[in-house]
């Protein structure tokens, strides 16, 4: 069921070819079934879905999905619902297989609507994803007319489930393939767009961060960057001490003149902030489909604008920048 041969076979030979070379061996790092105990059941799950021939896709719409012109019948319905039950939890979406809603933790619609109108066009574009999840964000890209869509996770749940998605959408120009940016060849420069989003504060360096999602990026290529901001001026930057909103892998949390300096600071140009939104419990909470705890339980219950820990509530910001030189299409 999960085969990315054909993205192998298609990338020798052209400028993707040095990733083509070592990708059998990272997959099978990825995707170890000795270093991932769960990973036999969920790769059973991906086995035990239904088999259902979609009659219409949807992928520029809030719920990605398919559907059938007949509905489906009620016990195939349910066996497909607990059968993606199974994959719980679940983060980013929403999905709509057959009349099944995936009401993912996040409404990651939302933070597609916030930026979709804002960037520069993905028609014809090849476009990499840093973790990217189960692949929500990278279906609207391709909704959008990139020519190819490569998503890179290391969490392999999230890899089986974009698989699961895969088995009813059925597109050969989207992948998810099942590691970190470490794994991604130095210097690529292959991507003509490249989102990094709700990663940037997990990383320990986040100047790194940066050198590598532009050394991803042809010239005049757009980095499509949101990451978690406070409040401030030039300078400003949030190290929380312990853990923020109860995440205990936050580094570095900028304000957005902050963020920009470090865009420009390593060379990229014309950095852009597009939006700032501080993030809602009605955008990322607890559903049947992601069961733990969520935003609610991060904030102070007495002060909505606080995290639990005392620090400033989550607030997203969106920002592009370019690297260097004229883009033109690529002619692979």
């Amino acid at each position: 069921m999960i085969d990315y041969q054909p993205l192998i076979t298609r990338w020798r030979g052209g400028d993707l070819d040095a990733w083509a070379q070592l990708l059998p061996q990272q997959v099978a790092a990825g995707l170890s079934r000795e270093r991932y105990g769960d990973l036999t059941r969920w790769l059973q799950t991906l086995d035990d879905l239904p088999r259902i021939k979609a009659d219409h896709l949807q992928l520029n719409g809030s719920r990605v999905g398919a559907r059938t012109e007949q509905p489906l019948d009620e016990a195939t319905k349910t066996t497909l619902r607990e059968t993606l039950m199974g994959l719980h939890p679940w983060r980013k979406g929403p999905f709509d297989l057959f009349g099944v809603h995936i009401d993912t933790e996040w409404r990651s619609d939302w933070k597609w609507d916030r930026l979709q109108n804002n960037i520069d066009s993905l028609t014809g574009r090849r476009v990499l994803d840093v973790g990217c999840g189960s692949g929500y964000h990278c279906w609207r890209m391709l909704g959008d007319g990139a020519r190819e869509v490569i998503g890179i996770d290391p969490t392999p749940l999230f890899v089986v489930q974009f698989w699961a998605l895969q088995k009813y959408l059925q597109q050969d120009t989207a992948w998810v393939l099942p590691m970190g940016i470490e794994q991604v060849p130095p210097k690529l420069a292959a991507f003509d767009t490249v989102f990094s989003m709700g990663v940037l504060y997990h990383r320990r360096s986040p100047m790194d961060h940066l050198l590598e999602l532009k050394n991803c990026l042809r010239p005049g290529g757009q980095l499509v960057l949101e990451t978690l901001v406070i409040e401030g001026e030039l300078g400003d930057t949030l190290l929380p001490e312990g853990r923020y909103a109860r995440m205990g892998n936050v580094w570095f949390l900028p304000s957005c003149a902050t963020l920009l300096g470090w865009l420009r600071k390593i060379g990229f140009t014309d950095p852009q902030l597009l939006d700032v939104t501080v993030t809602s419990v009605a955008e990322q909470r607890s559903t049947d489909w992601m069961r733990f705890h969520s935003l609610s339980d991060f904030l102070d219950p007495g002060d909505s604008g606080k995290s639990i820990e005392g620090y400033p509530a989550p607030r997203r910001a969106v920002v592009t920048a370019n690297t260097l030189g004229d883009w033109q299409p690529s002619q692979e």
